[in-house]
C-alpha cells in the first residue's frame, strides 16, 4: 500500500488480514475479484465479532483494492543494514538520511547506471557541510542487482581518488603565500627526480596561471606545488581534518597521491569537501549508523583565505553541458586505467560526492570524471530537493590581486626576489647541444645570404633567452631549439638563459 502500518485504512488492513490464508489465490494484482471478496468477508467477521460497526464496514467495502504489486520499501539499504547490529527490540533507530533525499538520489543513481551501461554502478552521499549530517547515501545503483554487485556499498570502499585531492594542495600553498590566482605556473614535461607526470590528454598548455591550472585540472603545475608543500603535509593535514587515506603498503608519502596515488572512500572525500563549503571546518561525518559512543570531532582543513581562494577558483569550473547552473564549485577526478570516476561539488552549505565504475574495479575505456561523474552530481543537487543555498563571499582582508598587481614573488610560482624561477637540485641546467663549443660552421658567410644557424639545448627550465655576442636574438621562447643569422665571418659567443638564470654559452667560428 506504500504507506506504514499505522497509516493503513480499515479496508486495507482487511486485505493484510485475508492474505496469509491463501497467500497465491488471493494475490490482487493476480486475482482480483477472489482478493475483493475475501477481503469483504473479514469486514463481515469484524462487524460479528463487534471489532468494526456495520456503516465503517460498508464504506471499507467500497474502497477499491490495489490491482499492482509495490516494490518492498529498500531505501538505504546499506545504511539500513549497517545499523542493525545495533538494534535492540523495541528501540527506535534513527538515521540522519531524509527520505526525500534519500529518493531523489536513489532515482538518479538508477538512472545514471542504466544509461552508463551494464556492470557499471553509481554512488553518492550528500551531507550538511554546517553539521556532518549525512542526508542522502546510495552505496549502489541498485541494491539488488547482482550484475552490478549491488550489495556492495561503494562509498565505504578504498579507491583511487584521481585529481579530486589537487584543491588542498593548492590550499596548502595559498596558505603558505608561494602563490596567487593570477601566478603563472609552467605547465611542460617535466621530471621529478624520475617521476615524469602527464596530463590526461597528453598535451601541455605552457604558461598558465594557477586558477587556470586547477580549473584545467592539468597535473604538472599540481605536483609543482605538491613538490613544494610537501605529500607528508598534504597527508598530516587531511589525518588532522579525520580522513586517514590508505599508501601502499611500506612506502613513503611521495608526490603521486596528488594524482591519485593513494587510497580513499567516497565519504573521506565527501568530509574534505564539507570542509570547503563550511569555511576551512571540517565535520566529522555521521548518518546514524555508528555506535552510540563514537567520537565526532571539527578540525581546520584549511585557513580562512585558503578556503575562500580555492572556493572562488572551484566555483569557475565549466558545468557539464545542459546541467543546471546551480552555484555549485566542483572538482573532478578520474583514476588511473579509466577505474573511478569522481565528482565532488559544494554550494554555501551542502556537500555531494558521485562515484561511477565499476565494483570489481574493472578498466572502464572512456571513463572520466567531468563526462560521466559530473552530470550525476549536478542532477543529484536538483532532485534532493534541497534549496540552493549561496557560495559564501569574499572575506574581509582576503585580496584576489590582478596580474600586474602581483609582487615579483608571486609573478611566476617558484621566484625568488629576483624574479627568477629558482631551480629544483634535481632539474638540469641547460646546456646548448648545437652547436658544440668550438665548432667551426659553414655557413657561407662570405655569400650574398648566409644560410642561418640552428642552435639546439638541452635541460634548463622554460623560457629561455637567446643572445649572440651579447646581443638578443629574439624574446624569450619555450622550445629548445633557435635560429640565429650571423652578422659574417669570424668568431661568435652564442649563449642561452633558462627562466631560473641559469647561462650557457659557446664560441664558434662561423666560416
Amino acid at each position: 500500500f506504500g504507506k506504514e502500518p499505522k497509516r493503513l485504512a480499515v479496508s486495507e488492513a482487511a486485505m493484510l488480514v485475508a492474505l496469509p490464508q491463501l497467500p497465491e489465490k488471493r494475490r490482487p494484482d493476480r486475482k482480483l475479484s477472489i482478493a475483493h471478496a475475501a477481503r469483504d468477508r473479514v469486514l463481515t467477521r469484524m462487524v460479528a465479532s463487534g471489532l468494526l460497526g456495520e456503516r465503517e464496514a460498508a464504506r471499507a467495502a467500497l474502497d477499491d483494492v490495489p490491482a499492482i504489486r509495490r516494490p518492498l520499501p529498500a531505501l538505504a539499504a546499506h545504511a539500513a543494514y549497517a545499523v542493525l547490529p545495533r538494534a535492540v527490540t523495541g528501540q527506535k533507530l534513527r538515521l540522519t538520511i531524509r527520505k526525500s533525499v534519500q529518493e531523489g538520489l536513489e532515482q538518479v543513481a538508477r538512472d545514471a547506471a542504466t544509461r552508463l551501461g551494464p556492470r557499471l554502478s553509481v554512488a553518492m552521499v550528500l551531507a550538511d557541510a554546517r553539521t556532518g549530517d549525512i542526508l542522502g547515501e546510495v552505496g549502489s545503483a541498485d541494491y539488488f542487482d547482482a550484475s552490478r554487485s549491488g550489495w556492495i556499498d561503494m562509498t565505504r570502499i578504498v579507491r583511487s581518488p584521481g585529481s579530486t585531492l589537487k584543491p588542498f594542495i593548492y590550499g596548502l600553498a595559498f596558505e603558505q603565500g608561494l602563490l596567487a590566482q593570477e601566478t603563472l605556473i609552467d605547465d611542460r614535461p617535466t621530471d621529478f627526480s624520475g617521476y615524469r607526470p602527464k596530463n590526461f590528454d597528453m598535451g601541455y598548455q605552457g604558461d598558465v596561471s594557477i586558477r587556470q591550472a586547477l580549473q584545467l585540472s592539468l597535473n604538472v603545475p599540481a605536483i609543482s606545488v605538491l613538490d613544494a608543500v610537501g605529500p607528508a603535509r598534504l597527508l598530516a593535514r587531511f589525518r588532522q581534518a579525520g580522513v586517514t587515506p590508505i599508501l601502499p603498503v611500506n612506502q613513503a608519502p611521495g608526490l603521486a597521491i596528488g594524482l591519485g596515488g593513494v587510497g580513499v572512500t567516497l565519504r573521506d572525500l565527501v568530509q574534505l569537501y564539507a570542509g570547503l563549503a563550511n569555511g576551512g571546518k571540517a565535520h566529522t561525518l555521521h548518518d546514524g549508523t555508528e555506535p552510540a559512543n563514537a567520537e565526532r570531532s571539527t578540525a581546520t582543513i584549511l585557513d580562512d583565505q585558503a578556503n575562500w581562494q580555492i572556493t572562488d577558483i572551484l566555483s569557475g569550473v565549466k558545468p557539464p553541458e545542459g546541467a543546471a547552473q546551480r552555484g555549485v564549485a566542483y572538482k573532478t577526478g578520474t583514476s588511473y586505467g579509466y577505474r573511478d570516476a569522481w565528482s565532488v561539488g559544494f554550494d554555501g552549505r551542502y556537500v555531494l560526492g558521485v562515484w561511477v565504475g565499476r565494483p570489481d574495479a574493472g578498466a572502464v575505456p572512456g571513463l572520466s570524471g567531468y563526462v560521466s561523474a559530473a552530470p550525476i552530481l549536478f542532477e543529484g543537487f536538483v532532485r534532493s530537493g534541497l534549496a540552493a543555498v549561496p557560495l559564501p563571499g569574499q572575506p574581509a582582508g582576503v585580496a584576489r590581486p590582478r596580474r600586474d598587481d602581483l609582487p615579483v614573488t608571486l609573478a611566476r610560482f617558484g621566484s625568488g626576489a629576483d624574479g627568477l624561477v629558482q631551480a629544483t637540485p634535481t632539474e638540469p641546467a641547460p646546456t646548448i647541444i648545437f652547436p658544440p663549443d668550438g665548432a667551426r660552421v659553414d655557413l657561407g658567410a662570405t655569400a650574398t645570404e648566409a644560410t642561418p644557424l640552428v642552435l639546439k639545448l638541452q635541460g634548463g627550465r622554460a623560457p629561455f633567452r637567446w643572445l649572440a655576442n651579447g646581443k638578443p636574438l629574439v624574446g624569450l621562447d619555450r622550445r629548445r631549439t633557435a635560429t640565429w643569422q650571423p652578422d659574417g665571418a669570424g668568431y661568435s659567443t652564442l649563449t642561452v638563459i633558462d627562466a631560473a638564470g641559469r647561462a650557457a654559452s659557446v664560441k664558434v667560428f662561423v666560416e
